[in-house]
C-alpha cells in the first residue's frame, strides 16, 4: 500500500469515526431534558445543575448526531463513558453571553435558566458543557457522568395543554419540528394564535430559501392561555402577567423582547416532539429575539412583524449574525476582532477561506464599496456585527441587516439550507 493511501486512510478516520455511530446502538428514540443554570458576571462563568428528565420522541435527525457546523457561544457533548467517543453534539447561545458583554455585568452578578435536549442514551455516558472563550476556544464548564437508569431522571406528565397540528409533511426523525407556545394570549385568543402561526409562517415560506423547503417543516400549537394579553414593556410602565414572563427593554433596549423563563417555556412545550421552539407575543409592539438554539420570540400585530419574525428566526435556527452596525445596542466589546466569528455570514477576515470567499466574482473589489454599482452583488463590505470597522458581512442588504431588504442573501440562504439538511437528511 503506498504512503499517500495510507495518509488519506488515516485523514479519513474521523469522517468514519462519525458516520458509523448508530443511533439504534446508542440511544432510544426519547429525549433526555438537561436543565441548568449559567451564573456570574463580565469575567467569571458558573454553571449549576438543576435537573433531568426523560421526556416524549426524540425529535431530531437519527443520523446527524454529531455537529458539523460548530456553530454557538456553547456547546454540550455526550460521550461514551467507556471509549470517549463523541455520540452527540450541538451548539447553542445564551442570553447570558449577551448580558455578560453589557456594563451591568461589570457591576453585579446575575443567573440565566437553560435546557438542553439530547437523544436518550442506553448507556452511561459523559455529559460535557463548554464556553467560547475570547480567544475562539472551549472552555469546560461541566463535566457530568450520567447513567440512564439513574431514578432522579424524572419521568413525569407535564402541563396538559392542547397540541394542534399546524402543518405536518412526514416523521418527526426527517423532518424540523417547529413549536409554537402562545404568550399573552387569553384562552378566548386561541384562534387568532392559530390565524397568527399561519400569516407568519406563510410569509416565511414565500422567501428563498425557506420556499424551496416548506414540505421539510412540521408546525405544531401549544395553546397555552395567559391571565392576560400582551406582554411587559417595562420602560413605558405596562406590566402584564403572561404565562413566560416576556418583555421588552432587555438590556434596556426598547425593542429587545426577550423571556428567561425557560424553564416554564419547555414545561410547556414537553408535551409536543419539537426541534426549536418559537414564542409568538400577542402585542402590537415592534420588537423581538432570537438566539441559537436556545429561544426566539417575536411579536405578532406590528406592521413589521412578519419581517421581524424572520430575522428572528435566521438567528434562533439557523446561527445568522446581526449584519447591522449603525443601530443601538448595549453590547460592548461582543467580538474579539483578532478571531473568526463562528456565525456563518460575518468575518473579521482572521479566516474568511472558511467564510463566503469562493462566491466572490473576481470582478468584485475586496473589500468591496457599499455604492450602487455593488447592490445585490456578493462581496466584502466592512461593517456588521453592532460594529462599522473590522468586521464584514456578504452584501450591502439582507434580512439579517434591515426589514427593507427584499430577503437573504445567498450566503444566508445557504447556512440556512445546511441548517435544514442537519435535520432532514
Amino acid at each position: 500500500m503506498t504512503r499517500f493511501v495510507w495518509i488519506l486512510i488515516v485523514a479519513l478516520c474521523p469522517l468514519f469515526a462519525n458516520a458509523e455511530i448508530s443511533f439504534d446502538k446508542y440511544f432510544e428514540a426519547r429525549t433526555l431534558r438537561v436543565d441548568f443554570t449559567l451564573a456570574g458576571n463580565y469575567e467569571r462563568t458558573e454553571i449549576f445543575m438543576e435537573q433531568m428528565k426523560k421526556q416524549g420522541e426524540w425529535a431530531g435527525s437519527h443520523k446527524h448526531l454529531v455537529d458539523e457546523a460548530n456553530y454557538g457561544n456553547f456547546r454540550y457533548r455526550l460521550k461514551d463513558k467507556e471509549t470517549g467517543e463523541v455520540l452527540f453534539s450541538r451548539g447553542f447561545s445564551s442570553l447570558f453571553q449577551e448580558w455578560q458583554t453589557t456594563p451591568e455585568a461589570k457591576k453585579l452578578d446575575r443567573s440565566y435558566y437553560h435546557v438542553a435536549l439530547m437523544p436518550y442514551p442506553k448507556q452511561k455516558v459523559q455529559l460535557i458543557i463548554e464556553m467560547r472563550t475570547w480567544e475562539g476556544g472551549f472552555k469546560e464548564l461541566l463535566a457530568l457522568d450520567i447513567d440512564p437508569k439513574d431514578y432522579f431522571i424524572t419521568e413525569e406528565k407535564g402541563p396538559d395543554y392542547s397540541i394542534v397540528p399546524i402543518m405536518e409533511n412526514g416523521p418527526h426523525e426527517k423532518k424540523v419540528d417547529l413549536v409554537f407556545l402562545a404568550e399573552g394570549y387569553q384562552g378566548n385568543e386561541m384562534d387568532k394564535f392559530q390565524k397568527d402561526i399561519k400569516r407568519l409562517t406563510d410569509y416565511l415560506f414565500a422567501m428563498a430559501p425557506y420556499s424551496k423547503h416548506k414540505n421539510d417543516f412540521n408546525l405544531y400549537a401549544v395553546l397555552v392561555p395567559s391571565a392576560e394579553s400582551g406582554t411587559d414593556v417595562p420602560g413605558k410602565g405596562i406590566y402584564k402577567s403572561t404565562a413566560f414572563n416576556s418583555h421588552f427593554f432587555t438590556f434596556d433596549e426598547e425593542r429587545y423582547l426577550t423571556s428567561k423563563d425557560l424553564k416554564a417555556i419547555h414545561d410547556a412545550a414537553a408535551g409536543a416532539v419539537y426541534d426549536q421552539v418559537f414564542v409568538l407575543v400577542n402585542s402590537t409592539t415592534y420588537g423581538g429575539g432570537g438566539f441559537y438554539n436556545y429561544l426566539t420570540l417575536s411579536t405578532v400585530d406590528n406592521e413589521r412583524s412578519p419581517q421581524v419574525f424572520v430575522h428572528e428566526f435566521g438567528h434562533g435556527f439557523a446561527g445568522l449574525a446581526d449584519e447591522y452596525y449603525s443601530s443601538s445596542v448595549a453590547y460592548e466589546e461582543f467580538y474579539n476582532l483578532k478571531v473568526e466569528p463562528w456565525e456563518p455570514n460575518i468575518t473579521t477576515l482572521v479566516d474568511f477561506d472558511s467564510k463566503w470567499k469562493t462566491m466572490i466574482a473576481d470582478s468584485i473589489p475586496q473589500p468591496t464599496p457599499r455604492i450602487k454599482k455593488y447592490d445585490g452583488v456578493v462581496g466584502l463590505f466592512e461593517g456588521g456585527g453592532y460594529t462599522d470597522k473590522g468586521i464584514y458581512s456578504p452584501v450591502m442588504d439582507c434580512r439579517m441587516k434591515t426589514n427593507e431588504a427584499p430577503g437573504f442573501c445567498p450566503v444566508c440562504c445557504d447556512a440556512i439550507e445546511r441548517t435544514i439538511r442537519s435535520y432532514c437528511e
